[in-house]
């Protein structure tokens, strides 16, 4: 359009042909078909510049170049006339570039370019082929992108060994202004550590987070309801963001952050070396606010730091100023010692949920039981390796032995006599008194079998002895039982069932010598 205007402008302004082609350097012999075409469309050499309209330059284009009745030019045509080939060449998902080598041999050169929009018009576009409508970026300060990015390998001074090196990395939609985390873990922890040093870098939180499908922040990926992490969700809850996940394996649901992968892995990481994990995170500090800040971004046309501190940080939510307690979500079986172990911790529960299952939060503070969505225990969180027992979760009858309450089973023994109570503290007066407690249940349950008033005077007497032996105690009383002596019961009078007259037993020569 350009050509054919000019060539116009100086023919209707009085130059001749020869002038024409010279000024314009156009041939001449085309120069003489655009004239012949614009005589053709009506424009006269009188009429002047004005009636070079778009519409007329568009009625000697086609004239000069008339256009294909379908579209298509002989490379087209070439590729039709092998159309079978080619849709068996896209069935078995060979690419356009070899497909162009494959019709090369059979004596079919045609542009490469032709052959991908051939197959995407007849066969429909592949995968990342097709029609695209680029998504605004929203309002400033709204949504930031994260996603994880495998760096390489870097050397670990805790492990002592080179591990993984991964990037989480937070782009801003709006200005794309970035930051980098560095970390050799996946983790719930390091996802929440990237966003608290992300707020600070950003100097506020933004509105909504747009993460991939992050197993530490996404539990179950769905596109329409994803189950989220529960630690995470409270995190988000705590510093006023919302999460708003991609879906699966759908990169355009965060483009800005995804072309932001491989500018990290080659304007960052390639060809440095670190010391390690600090040293690293450092210089990805100061390349985020320097190289990756200051560079004219390809899109915005603007330096990304810039655009961000103009237009986004002030419509942040204000960064955190506290530090932020990640806790530990756990469901645990309550066992038959009535205690759930948590971060190698043990924590009692009352005694009626034997066997049953308990959510646990647990932060640095406290450790919150519950279970049916009720709260029923609160203990204080423990180092690992110790345990918190409240004596009320526990079988009354077993909770003096299981946490070896001295005090208790000495108040247990003085309530059934003065003596048994000074008896039973002597047999707990030593270093070790825990290891006496079984001397002392034996002692309460002499009570139990002879009574208190025995053992009582039984302990006086040992006690003036000063003899402290429990088992001495019950011989005592064994003794004590066999040496009581005990009145004859009266015999039982005899009676017989069928008792008769003696006089009636006697014969007649017994009774003749009694009457003489």
């Amino acid at each position: 359009m350009f050509e054919v205007r000019e060539v116009l402008r100086l023919w209707l302004g009085g130059e001749g042909l020869r002038a024409v082609a010279r000024l314009s350097r156009v041939d001449r012999k085309t120069v003489r078909r655009y004239v012949d075409a614009a005589i053709e469309a009506g424009v006269t050499v009188d009429g002047g510049v004005v009636q070079l309209t778009d519409e007329v330059l568009g009625r000697v284009v086609e004239i000069v170049r008339p256009h294909r009745t379908d579209g298509h030019g002989h490379a087209w045509a070439a590729l039709d006339a092998k159309r079978d080939k080619v849709e068996e060449w896209v069935t078995a998902g060979v690419a356009g570039v070899k497909i162009c080598e494959l019709l090369a041999r059979d004596g079919v050169v045609v542009p490469e370019r032709t052959v991908q929009r051939f197959v995407a018009t007849e066969f429909g576009p592949r995968r990342g082929q097709g029609a695209t409508v680029r998504v605004a970026d929203g309002e400033p300060g709204h949504e930031l992108q994260i996603d994880f990015a495998r760096l390489g390998l870097l050397d670990d001074p805790v492990t002592g060994r080179r591990r993984v090196c991964h990037a989480l990395i937070f782009t801003a939609v709006f200005s794309r202004h970035m930051f980098v985390w560095l970390s050799f873990t996946q983790t719930t922890d390091t996802v929440i550590a990237g966003c608290e040093a992300a707020w600070r870098f950003f100097g506020g939180v933004f509105k909504v987070l747009i993460p991939d499908n992050l197993t530490p922040v996404v539990t179950k990926a769905d596109g329409i309801e994803p189950r989220l992490n529960e630690a995470f969700v409270e995190y988000a809850q705590s510093r006023g963001f919302v999460i708003d996940p991609a879906r699966v394996r759908t990169p355009t649901d965060k483009p800005r952050v995804e072309r932001m992968v491989q500018f990290v892995r080659s304007s960052f990481w390639a060809g440095e070396t670190f010391r390690d994990l600090a040293d690293a995170q450092a210089k990805v500090e100061a390349w985020c606010a320097g190289r990756a800040g200051m560079r004219v971004h390809g899109t915005t046309q603007c330096r990304p730091v810039e655009h961000f501190r103009l237009e986004e940080q002030p419509q942040l939510l204000p960064a955190p100023v506290e530090h932020y307690d990640v806790p530990i979500y756990a469901t645990c079986r309550v066992h038959r010692d009535h205690h759930i172990e948590i971060a190698k911790a043990l924590y009692s529960i009352p005694g009626n949920l034997l066997g049953a299952r308990v959510q646990v939060r647990a932060d640095r503070k406290l450790v919150r039981v519950f279970h049916r969505s009720q709260l029923i225990k609160v203990h204080p969180r423990k180092q690992p390796g110790h345990r918190s027992t409240d004596p009320t979760d526990l079988p009354s009858e077993q909770t003096t032995y299981a946490l070896r309450d001295i005090a208790h089973l000495q108040k247990m023994a003085a309530s059934h006599g003065e003596a048994i109570g000074v008896y039973a503290t002597a047999v707990l007066d030593t270093p070790l008194p825990w290891t006496k407690m079984r001397q002392v249940y034996a002692l309460l349950g002499l009570v139990k079998k002879w009574g208190p008033d025995k053992v009582e005077s039984a302990c006086k007497r040992a006690l003036d002895a000063e003899a402290i032996n429990v088992g001495l105690i019950g011989r005592m009383l064994e003794r004590a039982t066999e040496n009581t002596e005990q009145e004859p019961s009266p015999a039982p009078p005899t009676t017989t069932r069928f008792a008769r007259d003696p006089g009636e037993f006697t014969t007649d020569a017994a009774k003749a010598r009694r009457s003489a």
